[in-house]
């Protein structure tokens, strides 16, 4: 195969990854393949995961006979079966295209992971993504293992009766949480759970699910931190780690909101002890009012997580209890209002999100709410079921990936495209490492 264009990966009878000699890597946008263009990926950035996919068999471009193809047997053993693999890239880095494959009629619901298209690119693996976001927060590199297993278990032995400790160090230690992570090796972003309900019913929620075919990745908190135990976590934080953020709404919780008399407290609290640092909080956005009185609080920034800027497709993933996309917009208009930061936590899924109909829902959500920030963050679901949960229709060929990014950083000059919530205080920066982030012109 000429070399221009990345060969497909597959998966054998042992679990062995393996390039098919003559079929391109191929990529998906919404179960609609596609063949790459220079430019569509880059090599698998460390930290990523492999995923077989069961049940599924693998796709690719066969350029002799000028159609994609399905890879139905291994080519070096025909008798054999084969399964179709995929990349869960590593943070900081958005998906282009979702892994292509056929599925079987019984094929099992995928977990709660993003699946983006892999191949294999002169000596080495690929991934149709590109980075999106400089900060090396969640990079692989940078944790201190035994400097983090050393820090949670010290601080979970001193602070035995702060149960918002534990359960950050079992997060740590157990889950292997970033955010959590970074809490003990003082840097960067920390995580601040404090809601075991929610007002939303998320078909794809990583910390509830009461589907026997699908778990979730993650237990949620049991507890409702006291101010003080949220205090003993978030203000050493605040007051000297580098880059120092804080924030509520993590994904071993429900909505933050729900406890907004305890946060309106605690932000109140750490604005009068400093004044360094990021206070955020991340959030369905459900109750306008109570962002409003976090942001009076000494609140600096949200974070709205969003699957569509279209209501339809919003209300058939969120399932939301007593509260609309109204609402959502609402929260992000009063953060704007009253000076604050505002971003949404837009999940990627090619095909989807640069759909014709929901890009324009996009520009009229950002003409309305005057964002600061896109967090262009991959969707962990089985992207075939997803579309068949929310009734997806698709309006017209997708616009891909790469333009949509293209075309925001052209019509929003002002606005930020990123993967995580940013240190807003200059004076907490510290000296972190950072790399390049382009949309390269060429893999």
């Amino acid at each position: 195969m000429v070399d221009d264009r990345p060969a497909l990966v597959y998966a054998d009878a042992s679990g062995n990854i393996i390039d098919a000699p003559d079929l391109e890597m191929v990529g998906a946008a919404a179960g609609r393949w596609t063949r790459l263009q220079a430019g569509d990926w880059m090599p698998l950035p460390e930290g990523s995961e492999l995923f077989l996919l069961p049940q599924r068999r693998p796709v690719g471009y066969n350029r002799k006979k000028r159609r994609f193809e399905t890879l139905a047997s291994d080519p070096f053993a025909p008798e054999k079966p084969v399964q179709a693999v995929s990349a869960f890239v590593a943070p900081a880095h958005t998906q282009l295209y979702s892994s292509a494959y056929r599925a079987a009629d019984q094929a099992p619901l995928l977990p709660l992971f993003a699946y983006t298209a892999v191949g294999w690119w002169r000596d080495r693996l690929v991934a149709a993504a590109v980075r999106i976001d400089p900060d090396v927060r969640q990079d692989l590199a940078g944790f201190d293992l035994d400097r983090i297993r050393a820090n949670a278990r010290k601080r979970m032995a001193a602070e035995k009766d702060n149960r918002l400790i534990q359960h950050l160090g079992r997060c740590a230690l157990s889950y292997g949480c970033p955010a959590a992570k970074n809490l003990f090796q003082h840097r960067f972003e920390a995580p601040l759970p404090t809601s075991p309900i929610c007002n939303a019913h998320c078909l794809g929620c990583i910390s509830f699910q009461d589907r026997m075919d699908l778990c979730a990745t993650q237990d949620r908190i049991r507890f409702v931190p006291s101010v003080a135990e949220i205090l003993a976590v978030a203000l050493p934080h605040l007051q000297t780690a580098a880059a120092a953020v804080v924030s509520f709404g993590q994904g071993c919780e429900g909505e933050p909101l729900l406890q907004a008399p305890t946060l309106i407290d605690a932000v109140a609290r750490m604005r009068r002890e400093t004044p360094r640092g990021t206070i955020n909080l991340n959030t369905n956005g459900s109750l306008p009012e109570h962002v409003a009185q976090l942001r009076d609080a000494g609140l600096d920034s949200i974070r709205v997580s969003l699957n569509s800027c279209q209501p339809e497709y919003y209300q058939a993933y969120y399932r939301p209890k007593g509260y609309g996309f109204e609402q959502v917009t609402a929260s992000l208009t009063a953060m704007k209002d009253r000076g604050g930061f505002a971003s949404i936590n837009y999940f990627v899924l090619p095909g989807v999100t640069d759909d014709p109909a929901e890009v324009e829902a996009l520009w009229r959500l950002l003409d309305a709410t005057r964002l600061d920030l896109i967090q262009l963050r991959n969707f962990n679901i089985d992207p075939l079921w997803y579309l068949n949960a929310v009734g997806f229709r698709a309006t017209g060929r997708p616009l891909g990936m790469r333009r949509l990014i293209e075309q925001l950083r052209h019509r929003y000059p002002q606005l930020r495209l990123g993967y995580f919530n940013p240190c807003l205080d200059p004076a907490a920066m510290g000296h972190p490492v950072r790399v390049r982030a382009a949309l390269p012109d060429r893999a």
